[in-house]
């Protein structure tokens, strides 16, 4: 059999054999661009060695392609350095690898095992169990699990049994744990180490606000640093040179929650930042549900942060990109390289008790609430309806803008009153509004101040219903001044209740007066049995993937909903999640404003859910952007909607 030899000489690598009987044409320009090869018929060299870690990315290269190499007796010091490496690098990949696939080592798994059952109070699944395992082993690993698989405590397992290591014999010993996350995961952080230790953690939380710049770095340099320290992505920007000390002073396993922030692979500076202090840190460990939100391409700085030195990604990002589009070129190789370094727990795989998807309620608006969404809806449906030349951008924030107003009219015509302030812009919503006649404007108006939606009604009549069972629930909305609104509502019929959106403060954010209610603080005072309020009213938005109420509550209601099959997936798991009871069921309930946009919403989110649900359960690494960017379709729904119900 013909094979090719790699030898080498000071700082040069020589390839010798069948060269031209080897390998095609394109594989020998490969070779030259990608190494910078000077190829003859006999002969490949590859100069500055030095500067290149070429033997890894040969030797994959020709294992992929089947090409038959061996290395030559004759190899520097450097180079026989470089091939001893990566011959460990892949055997210690294949036992990564076997580990999720079951296969361990039992006594080094029995040891894990029992220092797990020593140090922590709460016992891990068996699927967390073999998590941890997984990170403690590969000491850089991502973990991809669906929301509410218990993230949070692998982590503290894993970390439990590395900190247990001899700290002067075992590289992989670690004793801080850095978090950076979004500031609305520090408080589930805080309430698992409880959970898994029995004990309060002494956490640290380093915020923009609440320390100065000199208390910041006064800590970070400090000997006497918590064991668990909490950070957002913002912060980190102007704390890197702290950050950068700390982790070269101390054995830190240095964790990215909801790490999809990072994935800005044109080096936002969260990500730059991130991926310049990963060298320092002992471990480093990715968590997310979500891995490629966007695309594959979106895995590219997760695998840059856990490996900073290997090319565990041997794609380019736009052989990534080309992959959302046709899973052939290349998907298969893309999880081969990337499966010894993350595992995935699934939602079938957490043994839920079931869950109740009850019937819509369909609520009839008043006279006047019908006639002002009739007015709005059909300017609307006119306004995509009509052939716009121009800007596609622009025409597509308008259309936005003006659906919005739609689902506004339908659910709330108190709402119409503000400006949309957000993404889409108030230009195009103000030119949409200003449209609009006076004495329409002055029904609005009437309608605001005079009366309350009737789907208000209905929900306050579940409630009541829920509560007398000694149920306590959670009520979905989108827009912040129903939430509002609605919280008024629930008072003056005699139920208290909180509300959760992006005004709601949190924790350390520099306002943490016990006179301040804080996300925390409500989440805590839910969880209570004693509380003084059964009922949360949030928005998706402001409930993050690490939040859970499942403890606490089994009920949800969703009084508002829009487009975004994500968001509503998610806030579906906040209450069914693992951590049920055995026959504890999770009901779900839906108020719908009848004959009106809001019908379409709900078809459209439940097909998309299907889909998503489907993609999630089969999918390795799970691809929601097909999905997310339906705006034209959502829009075809509507429109064909409200030609059937008016021919």
């Amino acid at each position: 059999m013909n094979k090719l030899i790699i030898s080498s000489q000071d700082q040069t690598i020589v390839i010798q054999g069948p060269i031209d009987e080897m390998l095609m044409q394109n594989q020998k320009f490969h070779i030259k661009r990608k190494f910078a090869a000077v190829i003859t018929s006999g002969k490949i060299v590859i100069n500055d060695v030095e500067e290149k870690n070429v033997i890894s990315s040969l030797s994959d290269y020709f294992s992929k392609n089947d090409i038959c190499y061996e290395y030559s007796t004759k190899v520097s010091e450097q180079v026989q350095e470089q091939i001893d490496e990566e011959r460990g690098f892949k055997e210690f990949s294949n036992r990564a690898k076997k580990i999720w696939d079951n296969d361990v080592d039992f006594e080094e798994f029995t040891g894990f095992q029992q220092v797990l059952k020593e140090k922590m109070v709460r016992r891990l699944y068996p699927l967390q169990l073999l998590s941890a395992y997984h990170l403690a082993f590969s000491q850089n690993a991502a973990n991809f699990s669906v929301p509410g698989a218990g993230k949070t405590a692998i982590v503290y397992g894993a970390y439990t049994y590395l900190n247990n290591l001899d700290e002067n014999s075992s590289i992989k010993y670690v004793d801080k744990i850095l978090v950076v996350g979004p500031l609305s995961s520090f408080g589930p952080w805080k309430n698992e180490y409880v959970e898994c230790f029995g004990i309060e953690s002494d956490a640290k939380v380093i915020s923009d606000k609440g320390l100065s710049t000199a208390q910041k770095k006064q800590y970070f340099f400090s000997e006497r640093t918590a064991t668990l320290t909490l950070i957002s992505y913002q912060a980190v920007i102007s704390q890197k040179d702290n950050i950068e000390f700390f982790l070269r002073n101390n054995k830190v396993m240095l964790v990215l929650d909801e790490a999809h922030k990072i994935k800005n692979v044109k080096q936002g500076r969260i990500a730059e930042t991130i991926l310049d202090l990963a060298p320092w840190s002992s471990s480093r460990v990715v968590l997310t549900g979500t891995p490629a939100p966007n695309g594959f391409q979106d895995l590219w700085n997760l695998f840059k942060f856990l490996w900073p030195k290997k090319q565990i990604i041997r794609h380019n990002l736009y052989q990534l990109e080309a992959m959302n589009k046709n899973e052939n070129l290349g998907v298969t190789d893309l999880i081969n390289d990337i499966s010894p370094f993350f595992v995935r727990i699934k939602k079938k795989d957490l043994g839920l008790p079931p869950k109740r998807e009850h019937n819509p309620f369909y609520v009839r608006m008043d006279k006047l609430h019908l006639e002002i969404y009739n007015i709005i809806a059909k300017k609307s449906i006119e306004s995509f309806e009509q052939d716009i030349n121009g800007d596609e951008l622009l025409i597509s924030q308008m259309k936005k803008a003006r659906l919005i107003r739609m689902m506004q009219a339908a659910s709330n015509p108190a709402l119409l009153l503000k400006p949309i302030i957000n993404e889409y812009g108030e230009v195009f919503d103000g030119e949409y509004m200003h449209s609009l006649d006076k004495e329409f404007v002055g029904k609005i108006k009437e309608y605001a101040s005079t009366r309350y939606p009737q789907k208000f009604y209905k929900a306050l009549d579940l409630i009541k219903e829920l509560l007398r069972d000694g149920e306590k629930v959670i009520i979905w909305a989108i827009y912040v001044d129903t939430i509002k609104q609605f919280q008024k509502f629930l008072d003056t019929n005699g139920i208290n209740a909180k509300i959760l959106y992006g005004g709601t403060p949190i924790e350390n954010e520099g306002t943490t007066s016990k006179n301040i209610e804080t996300r925390e603080k409500i989440i805590n005072d839910f969880h209570d049995p004693k509380s003084g309020f059964q009922v949360i009213i949030a928005n998706p938005f402001a409930v993050a993937e690490s939040i859970s109420l499942h403890k606490a509550c089994h009920s949800a209601i969703y009084l508002e909903k829009n487009f975004d099959a994500a968001r509503f997936v998610q806030s579906k798991d906040r209450i069914h999640r693992y951590g049920l009871s055995e026959g504890t069921l999770t009901d779900y309930y839906y108020i719908i404003g009848k004959e009106s946009v809001e019908e379409v919403i709900h078809e459209r989110l439940l097909e998309k859910e299907a889909r998503m649900i489907r993609i999630m359960e089969s999918k390795d690494i799970p691809l929601f952007a097909s999905i997310q960017d339906e705006f034209d379709t959502d829009i075809r729904a509507v429109i064909d909607y409200y030609v059937n119900k008016n021919t």
